[in-house]
């Protein structure tokens, strides 16, 4: 079977098992809220709240660069540091939170393939202590690279020009219409269906049973079927941006697609606009 693009931006269990006390590499574990890691949790993890960390608590928007660079300070993470990343749902959160890192330049941030799930499936340790962190001094450094974040002018330029292919990383009842979000989450749009010339396309058929990435060829079989080629653009969007982070990571960095962008306004921007086209057309 061929290899991932770049398999330097995973690392499995037991390579964190066997680093997670190394003084240059710092484990973070990020969910929506932190009530799992207070449960138990990776020993030498600390945590970050994806809905009061990682997003801009004022408007709808990713964490500011000041905001950014005071949490990477308060984690103890350097420049040069390395930041393991895992969580829940088969690492939703902790892929947003290494796009952000991306967006913002930090040079060695990676998944741990399975995420919070595969950890528990194989009967790891885990603890309730909240490890002990000396900040650090993080520095910013040029401007933000854009060019993995899709605004909805981007969305909107796909949709009409068919310049990008639109994948849907939802649920095909939440792509019909049927449903405005997944079961048991906020319904924060007022329209079903979905942005018009989308593949739908759901996150979860990258992943294996146990929260794992499939394999390159599988990976590779599977959007390309759907139309998502190498030579052109992608935009991945889902409700809120998280599932189409993680699409964005296996398109970018297990496929090596050169032009990819998660579109983090999602269905909860689409959804909501006045006079916007949408589809209900069967997935």
């Amino acid at each position: 079977m061929s290899p991932y693009a770049h398999p330097e931006l995973l690392v499995d269990t037991a390579w964190v098992a066997a680093h997670r006390g190394d003084p240059n590499v710092r484990l973070v574990e990020v969910d929506v809220d932190t009530d799992g890691y207070e449960q138990g949790h990776v020993p030498g993890a600390i945590a970050w709240n994806w809905t009061t960390q990682l997003c801009d608590t004022l408007q709808r928007d990713i964490v500011p660069p000041e905001d950014f660079r005071r949490l990477m300070g308060e984690a103890g993470i350097a420049n040069d540091t390395t930041v393991i990343l895992y969580g829940d749902n088969n690492n939703w959160f902790a892929a947003w939170a290494l796009w952000q890192m991306k967006i913002y330049g930090h040079a060695d941030v990676r998944l741990m393939n399975g995420g919070r799930r595969k950890w528990l499936e194989e009967g790891r340790e885990l603890t309730t202590d909240v490890p002990q962190i000396a900040s650090s001094s993080y520095t910013m450094g040029g401007e933000p690279d854009l060019s993995i974040r899709a605004l909805l002018g981007d969305a909107q330029a796909a949709s009409t020009q068919k310049d990008a292919a639109l994948v849907d990383v939802r649920s095909p009842d939440e792509f019909t219409g049927r449903i405005l979000a997944p079961p048991g989450l906020p319904e924060t749009c007022q329209r079903g269906g979905h942005v018009p010339g989308a593949r739908n396309i759901p996150w979860g058929k990258s992943c294996n049973e146990d929260g794992t990435f499939k394999s390159a060829d599988e990976l590779r079989a599977l959007y390309e079927s759907e139309g998502v080629t190498p030579d052109r653009p992608a935009i991945a969007y889902c409700r809120i941006g998280e599932r189409s982070s993680h699409t964005w990571f296996v398109l970018k960095y297990l496929l090596g697609y050169a032009d990819v962008k998660n579109y983090d306004g999602s269905w909860t921007e689409w959804g909501n606009l006045v006079r916007a086209p949408i589809e209900r057309a069967a997935a």
